[in-house]
């Protein structure tokens, strides 16, 4: 799954600041080829990836919008 990573083009929060502030970054490429969404820290790529469940990922985007 990490080599697939690397090669896959990641995309920044419309949320993250342009000046290093806060910035998550996830692949819409690999939720097909995993099964997950794959989301990590912009500003420090190298601690890793996180991945959650598509349905994990439509609660928490739920939850939120719900306030």
């Amino acid at each position: 799954m990490f080599e697939q990573q690397r090669a896959t083009a990641w995309v920044r929060s419309s949320y993250s600041d342009s000046a290093g502030g806060q910035c998550v970054e996830w692949a819409p490429g690999l939720v097909s080829v995993v099964g997950a969404v794959c989301v990590r820290d912009g500003k420090d790529r190298g601690r890793g990836t996180l991945g959650f469940s598509t349905g994990a990922r439509a609660a928490f985007v739920g939850g939120v919008q719900r306030g």
